[in-house]
């Protein structure tokens, strides 16, 4: 019973640190990344579709993203759909090519971006906070029920702050990566 409650809470942890790996790939930094178009959807014969599955995103140079769709007449929704997201970027279509320069980041927008890259981080916190006060009330409530005693509820309240203690030592270290990779020049 206690291992389930172990493995759920660090599963529960394992996917708040995959939805902040996430998050930070969105976060631009200036130099050419292919997962910041993750999230933007193309209109695929009426149906929203990732932009990665109707067209090969490639890292052209350090600063450039090349994209071709796979099917030529797709050019024109691709375009809208990248115009369209929240990204802030311009799309240069020529021919079946279309490619995306990044712009530089000034010091203001390298701040911006640093402070949603915290909001995130604190996001993955609070949700990994939340898996452990789950494990800990279901702890709690086997002891209750006489199901465990109060020395194995301590030991596994202890295990589950250990679990804890890691996936937010984890949250720091790619907080701290993110930051430097926003402040480089």
């Amino acid at each position: 019973m206690i291992e389930e409650i172990k493995q759920e809470t660090d599963s529960h942890n394992r996917k708040a640190l995959v939805a902040l790996g996430d998050a930070f790939n969105k976060i631009r930094t200036g130099r050419a990344n292919p997962a910041i178009l993750d999230a933007v959807m193309v209109d695929y014969y009426g149906n929203m579709t990732p932009i990665k599955q109707v067209a090969n995103i490639m890292v052209e140079d350090g600063r450039t993203l090349a994209i071709v769709p796979w099917e030529k007449n797709m050019v024109p929704q691709v375009e809208r759909a990248i115009m369209k997201s929240d990204l802030g970027l311009n799309p240069s279509t020529s021919g079946s090519n279309i490619r995306i320069a990044m712009p530089m980041l000034t010091e203001q927008t390298r701040k911006d971006m640093i402070k949603v890259a915290r909001n995130e981080a604190e996001k993955a916190r609070v949700s990994v906070r939340n898996g452990r006060r789950d494990a800990n009330a279901s702890i709690k409530d086997l002891v209750k029920e006489k199901e465990l005693s109060e020395d194995e509820g301590k030991r596994a309240e202890e295990d589950i702050q250990k679990l804890t203690d890691g996936a937010i030592a984890e949250i720091e270290r790619q907080l701290a990566e993110k930051d430097a990779e926003l402040m480089k020049v």
